[in-house]
């Protein structure tokens, strides 16, 4: 049991196969440090080895197919060019001494012709169009489109590219696999109100059939890489990017009755002021659960974090913008040193301004030792 706030956060965790040295997890952020073929660039190893100190890294979204390709210079994982890159990233991180997940992210509805390898319109669970307009590769912003409805065959073949993805995570060194369920992405699409209109065995017709997809993308997933190895994110309620969720907590509830009993390595999931997830869900999760309360609102601080764990609320807190600032960040909690504010001019594009300069703290800073009983 710890005896003070800071030796909660820095205190050693077994998440899945891994043994953290504290619970201080770096979330996904998206930065477009990719080639225009969705290979991570030569400095994206540098970036995440800088944070190798985080408990656990959790990349950016990366897209398992073509398909699922929501922005222009988003990473991807689906060829041995893309995999190659990725192995220079996590060769870096374990060098460093970090633990990395590789967070997949299927685009579904979100996306754009000009932004996408294939040139084609997108396809999500109905054909409603994300709120627009929308950034396009040539710097301009264009309406969003309407997407397509994604066939059943279309599904299966989404399954399909998840696990060929999540294996090769595995297989270019990631230490686990993270689906992306949040946050308006595919999982996000078929779970909400809005943007599942189907008709069929995945439409909201009823509670089992909207929870079809995510449950057999996750099963599936689970099953190709071992259930220890895999992460999921959700995000209930958020309404970023035009989703609606009028009451979250009954599909939420009993999507996690479903994938409780897997053995998952861990749940990643974030609040809103409309629904108190964490407060919710947590006892209704017997796995590890990696909670974030900065989504929407203001970044969160130590103070905050160790609030979450001293409250049972999650065993791991994930941090975003506090990362992109600080590669020490654990470092400067120990220290009880301030924390450099983000620029945010510079949090996208292709160079290392805004993304590799941030500086750590100064060799000799005196380190405050968490203490235990």
């Amino acid at each position: 049991m710890t005896t003070t706030a800071t030796a909660s956060l820095l205190t050693p965790y077994r998440l899945g196969a891994l043994d953290l040295p504290n619970r201080v997890v770096m979330a996904p952020m998206t930065r477009y440090r990719a080639a225009e073929d969705g290979t991570p660039l030569p400095v994206v190893a540098e970036y995440y080895a800088q944070r190798a100190s985080a408990g656990l890294i959790v990349t950016e979204g990366i897209w398992p197919s073509r398909q699922g390709q929501s922005g222009w210079r988003l990473p991807g994982l689906e060829t041995p060019a893309h995999a190659a890159g990725w192995r220079a990233v996590t060769g870096a991180v374990h060098a460093a001494g970090g633990r990395i997940a590789a967070q997949l992210m299927h685009g579904g509805r979100q996306g754009h012709p000009l932004n996408r390898l294939l040139g084609d319109v997108p396809a999500g669970p109905s054909a409603v169009p994300a709120p627009g307009p929308v950034h396009v590769k040539d710097g301009g912003k264009a309406e969003a489109v309407t997407p397509r409805a994604m066939t059943r065959e279309e599904i299966h073949r989404t399954v399909a590219d998840h696990v060929d993805s999540a294996r090769l995570a595995l297989a270019a060194g990631f230490d686990a696999v993270e689906l992306h369920g949040a946050n308006s992405y595919l999982i996000h699409q078929f779970l909400a109100d809005n943007t599942n209109l189907r008709t069929d065995e995945y439409g909201p017709r009823t509670l089992a059939d909207r929870l079809r997809f995510p449950i057999e993308l996750v099963t599936a997933v689970a099953e190709a890489i071992g259930p220890d190895r895999l992460g999921l994110r959700l995000s209930p309620g958020n309404p970023q990017f035009g989703m609606d969720e009028a009451d979250p907590a009954p599909v939420y509830r009993a999507l996690l009755a479903e994938l409780d009993g897997l053995g998952l390595a861990y749940l990643h999931l974030t609040d809103n002021e409309d629904y108190p997830a964490l407060a919710d869900l947590r006892p209704r999760w017997s796995g590890p659960l990696i909670g974030n309360v900065g989504e929407n609102r203001a970044a969160t601080d130590r103070e905050r974090g160790e609030a979450v764990l001293a409250a049972g609320l999650a065993d791991l807190v994930s941090y975003g913008r506090a990362f992109i600032a600080n590669p020490d960040l654990p470092e400067r909690f120990a220290a009880n040193a301030p924390l450099t504010p983000v620029d945010p001019t510079h949090l996208y594009g292709q160079e290392a301004t805004g993304y590799t300069d941030y500086p750590r703290l100064p060799a000799g800073h005196p380190a405050v030792r968490p203490t235990t009983t």
